[in-house]
């Protein structure tokens, strides 16, 4: 392996900026919609790492995000409500009423959490809105030099696009004061001078409207005209721009050729897909949202699941127990570690260790109800390092968060606080088995120690070792399978875990005892 290929991918296109010039604006951007998932983060978190590492250069880089708050409403989606949303199709987003009637607008119903989720990460963003953009008088020169561009850019499109705009084709599209629906809308005339345009809607409505207030640049001119105007030197952006013939491709032409600039540096990235249910979509629903995932885990590892892949290698996120397998991941990387790189661009906290490993600490809260007193005493039992009891808390919320939101049914735990019925259902040699492990349990057994025992019996019984540990589950959780038998017992209270066993190995279920 080379010293390129080594490098990590964020060291990679820092290199490649800096060998450009000294000062560096990164940009994204994404349409308020409908929830902001987990795939969207590919989008921030791409530029994020970029901005750590050209930071760690002494660049002066910043990093700014486009809410396209001036799309419109395409559908009516799922979750919206027919009857109230049916009438806003086609109007931006930011004139549309907010779903939960808390917020200004439907765009900032779906923003605001985002943004705030956001902040929980360590990114730090200039925001814009698109449509403070245009209304603000902020894109007005773009706007102009595009409309009098018009046959300019129409050639460029049917070059890189191999599709002809029709004769009437313009690159502003006009919002319909009358109805506020972008659908429908065409330029009839525009003076340069007045920085107005004139438009015609099928709803009948006709007028003349500064630049500013009438509508937006359709988007494969609205993308170029943003570089322009905000000075954007590198920008991640997915992969269907990044096709040929691609937004990108005619962006980069429209960029040098009618703005007279040059394009930024393009970062490609794959989409993130749900596990089993193909790519995240905020408009099917089809989602694990940002909001979610940084409950459930801490912000240094969320970025760390960005960071530890190359952009243009597809994510497959599994918010189930590869989420915890993550975790762990991040928990024990060491500075050998071909990750290790990525986990310090990600580290924005010291996040302590507590211990244990994730996924145990989750059979834990389980077990314990998510009582932070008695997991230190398990963890002392264990012969662990004890956190103090903030920490600790700190990771038990997310566990329990996890366990609330994305355990999958296997990984559930109860412990019974009496017996269950279903002990009934066991065999005399599984309760003989139960009745040997209370005998032969010893105060000083680690988890291994008692792992091992119940495999001795299982041999002494000539018992399929599964089938001691059926007896001990359907004892202890009322279930057929649980956590690795001798750590699960070894957490438990001993006294418990005696009277428990007792218990079970005396059940009558009209056998001899």
């Amino acid at each position: 392996m080379n010293e390129v290929e080594a490098q990590h991918w964020a060291d990679q296109v820092a290199r490649e900026l800096l060998a450009n010039q000294p000062r560096h604006l990164l940009s994204t951007g994404i349409t308020p919609s409908g929830e902001y998932h987990v795939g969207h983060l590919r989008e921030v978190l791409t530029a994020e790492g970029v901005r750590c590492a050209l930071r760690e250069q002494g660049t002066d880089c910043q990093l700014n995000y486009v809410a396209d708050t001036m799309d419109p409403l395409r559908r009516v989606y799922d979750f919206l409500d027919p009857e109230r949303y049916k009438p806003h199709v086609g109007k931006p987003l930011c004139d549309i009423p907010c779903p939960c009637d808390d917020h200004a607008s439907y765009a900032e119903h779906f923003l605001q959490p985002f943004l705030q989720a956001m902040q929980t990460l360590g990114v730090e963003l200039e925001v814009h809105q698109a449509h403070e953009l245009y209304r603000g008088g902020h894109l007005d020169d773009p706007i102009i030099t595009a409309l009098e561009s018009t046959e300019a850019i129409k050639a460029i499109l049917h070059e890189v696009t191999g599709k002809a705009m029709a004769d009437d084709w313009s690159p502003y599209n006009p919002v319909c004061e009358a109805c506020g629906r972008l659908p429908g809308t065409r330029v009839t005339g525009f003076d340069v001078a007045a920085r107005a345009v004139s438009y015609a809607c099928d709803c009948g409505h006709e007028t003349t409207a500064s630049v500013s207030q009438a509508g937006k640049l359709t988007w494969r001119v609205d993308w170029p005209a943003r570089w322009q105007a905000l000075g954007v030197t590198a920008e991640p952006f997915g992969k269907d721009h990044a096709s040929r013939g691609g937004s990108y491709d005619t962006g980069k032409r429209i960029m040098r050729e009618v703005f007279n600039g040059e394009p930024p540096h393009p970062i490609p990235y794959e989409w993130i897909g749900l596990k089993g249910q193909g790519d995240m979509s905020s408009s099917k629903g089809n989602l694990v949202s940002i909001v979610n995932v940084t409950q459930a885990i801490p912000p240094d590892v969320v970025r760390y699941l960005i960071f530890r892949v190359k952009p243009m290698r597809r994510i497959a996120f599994d918010p189930g127990l590869p989420l915890l397998n993550l975790m762990d991941e991040y928990d024990n990387l060491s500075s050998n570690n071909r990750d290790a790189r990525a986990a310090d661009l990600a580290r924005i906290t010291e996040t302590d260790a507590v211990g244990v490993t994730f996924r145990h600490l989750v059979n834990l809260v389980q077990i314990t109800d998510g009582d932070v007193d008695k997991i230190q005493i398990i963890l002392k039992r264990h012969s662990l390092p004890v956190p103090d009891a903030a920490t600790l808390q700190k990771r038990v919320d997310f566990a329990a968060y996890w366990i609330e939101r994305f355990s999958p049914p296997d990984s559930r735990l109860r412990l019974q606080q009496t017996l269950p019925e279903r002990t009934a259902t066991l065999t005399p040699l599984q309760r003989q088995a139960l009745g040997l492990l209370d005998l032969r349990l010893q105060p000083d057994m680690d988890g291994d120690a008692i792992h091992t025992l119940v495999y001795t019996l299982a041999e002494e019984l000539e018992l399929a070792a599964k089938d001691v540990f059926e007896a001990v589950y359907t004892a202890f959780l009322d279930r057929t399978r649980g956590p690795r038998v001798g750590w699960f017992l070894r957490s438990l209270e001993p006294d418990f875990v005696h009277a428990r066993l007792r218990e079970a190995a005396q059940q009558d279920d009209g056998a001899q005892r």
